[in-house]
């Protein structure tokens, strides 16, 4: 189905044609002003900039021709500034799109032309090490970029990238043979914990550092896992195997899945054939020993080498994510490979990226999408008291706490398992809309009471915003007064033409969430449909409106609660009938 904004641009493309013989882009954007209009025209100044015109008065040319292209859709459009168009949706033509984009399973988002196939990469956790906070924001940022991918009709192809090679491995293993035959037996059962594993690690790391017969015996196990022996192998399999089982019951309580689990040791085989194919290819060289990518042609890389190979045989993380290119592009063919990260790893996905291109696969768009890191009240990197990160599950365990809290307040007669899958939904939701509404380049601060506020940009009031529109239809339905069939909208109140008109700018927040990567234009969008939504439901009576406005009022109830629910979809964020 084609957006209101793509409607226009066609057609403001063929006026601009026919009317000043520019074959050109209308680049039809939403107006900025909402006084002077719905959406502006912005294609005319680069016309008359390259004729050395003044551009207002092709402006008016247009805009008149304009006038009689749309009549049937807008009010005589305007010309202001240097030259812009500016148009007024009518509420007629408002009005008839509104039943089509109700009946439309995406809602009147345009599917994607052309289709893409995508890599993406995120979460990305170690083995043995227990998923904190740290881990939130690749987590929630990279699957609400996959499932508004997806919902667009690509190709996504989502993969874990997990650490499970290197040389921690050598205490983690060494420190469970130290327990003797009881760690298989342990790594079997569900009573050990990942922390557990965590604090064997970080004991025998510690021994190692005053004890050069511990580290002695570290780097033994390392080599005997890296030549493939079978007890080494056969625990290190164990360790790995209790993790990832670990990780998914967090990934399964997010509501986050994957495509593929490959972790670093899948790639360990390929290492070096792709530094001899790097160095057969010209693009790395042997420096001192070890063997590194120089980009001297790059300023901001010309004293920053790559470094692939070190001068004692070992690999490192570039060296990986060299081969896991390579693996991806020819086992899936990918048009695209996004990985999310955070800003830290900057400079390491510039030398990444430059290495591929040079290496061969100059086709393929390389997109690193950073973000921030979550801050304390202190606007320090959120800790718990004794300085350790927060573990991600007893963070959201106590967002479902608190959120009960809400519930048991509000709510008290209500059962208690209904309460608690409410304080779950909405826990959940309000740390992941935290995150999401946040532009994800910046650092944010993490505030309980925010973000389970029931007021404000918050998923809490977007649910219950949902929930009310439902409770307008239970009603409806026990009086006989929901009925929206055979009934044409009318949009005489402008609190209900405002409304409308938003509705149909959904495809807009997701067109804008995808040009970058931003989830919090999906939010921003949300948050203002809920805003209009509050403003229709005072100004306008629904089931006590006579027809045809009672049908009509339905019908944008139903519409909201609709875009609502997909778009918190979009984010990971589920919705309830009540609260």
């Amino acid at each position: 189905m084609e957006s209101v904004e793509q409607l226009l641009e066609r057609l403001a493309a063929g006026v601009i044609r026919d009317s000043i013989g520019a074959d050109a882009p209308a680049n039809v954007r939403p107006c900025g002003n909402p006084k002077f209009g719905d959406y502006q025209v912005n294609g005319i100044l680069p016309i008359a900039k390259a004729r050395g015109e003044n551009p207002r008065p092709l402006a008016e040319k247009v805009a008149a021709a304009l006038a009689a292209a749309l009549a049937d859709l807008a009010e005589p459009p305007t010309v202001a500034g240097a030259g812009f168009i500016n148009i007024k949706l009518k509420p007629g033509f408002v009005a008839s799109r509104l039943p089509a984009v109700l009946a439309d399973p995406r809602l009147g988002v345009p599917a994607a032309s052309p289709v893409r196939t995508i890599a993406l990469d995120f979460s990305a956790p170690n083995v043995a090490k227990t998923m904190h906070v740290g881990h939130l924001r690749s987590t929630i940022i990279g699957d609400s970029i996959a499932r508004t991918l997806r919902f667009l009709g690509h190709r996504v192809i989502t993969d874990n990238h997990i650490g499970d090679w290197g040389t921690q491995f050598g205490f983690i293993l060494s420190g469970f043979k130290k327990i003797g035959p009881a760690a298989k037996h342990m790594l079997g059962g569900q009573e050990l914990s990942i922390g557990q594993i965590e604090q064997i690690y970080r004991k025998n790391f510690e021994d190692a550092e005053k004890d050069p017969v511990v580290r002695e015996a570290a780097k033994m196990e390392l080599v005997k896992l890296q030549s493939g022996d079978p007890d080494t192998v056969d625990l290190w399999k164990r360790v790995c195997d209790h993790s990832i089982l670990a990780a998914n019951k967090l990934y399964k309580r997010l509501r986050v899945e994957f495509d593929h689990t490959f972790g670093e040791s899948f790639y360990h085989p390929m290492l070096e054939a792709v530094v001899a194919e790097l160095k057969a290819k010209g693009v790395a060289e042997n420096s001192e020993g070890a063997v590194c990518v120089f980009f001297p042609d790059i300023p901001q890389l010309k004293d920053k080498p790559f470094l692939i190979k070190k001068s004692d045989g070992a690999f490192l993380y570039a060296t990986t994510d060299l081969a896991t290119i390579k693996y991806r592009v020819e086992a899936w063919q990918p048009g695209e490979i996004i990985y999310v990260t955070d800003s830290r790893q900057k400079l390491h996905f510039q030398q990444l990226f430059e290495t591929a291109r040079r290496w061969g696969h100059p086709d393929i768009r390389l997109a690193h999408v950073t973000f921030g890191s979550v801050l304390g009240e202190d606007n320090k990197p959120i800790k718990t008291r004794s300085g350790e990160p927060i573990k991600l599950e007893q963070l959201l365990n106590e967002a479902e706490k608190r959120a009960l809290e809400i519930v048991e307040a509000q709510n008290a007669d209500l059962p208690a398992e209904t309460k608690r899958e409410i304080a779950r939904v909405v826990g959940l939701g309000a740390v992941k809309y935290a995150d999401l509404s946040q532009n994800r380049i910046n650092d944010y601060v993490f505030s309980w009471p925010k973000m389970l506020a029931m007021q404000g940009n918050t998923a809490p009031y977007l649910q219950y915003a949902y929930v009310r529109i439902r409770s307008i239809f239970r009603k409806g339905a026990e009086s006989g007064a929901s009925s929206m069939d055979g009934k044409s909208v009318v949009l005489n109140d402008p609190a209900e033409f405002d409304l409308a008109k938003f509705l149909l700018r959904f495809p807009e927040a997701i067109e804008l969430a995808t040009e970058d990567y931003r989830p919090n234009f999906i939010c921003s969008y949300l948050y203002d449909l809920a805003c209009k939504f509050s403003v229709f439901y005072e100004r306008c009576p629904v089931l006590k409106a006579d027809e045809p406005a009672r049908a009509s009022r339905l019908l944008l109830c139903q519409l909201t609660a609709e875009v609502l629910r997909k778009g918190l979809d979009l984010l990971g964020i589920q919705t309830i009938e009540q609260m």
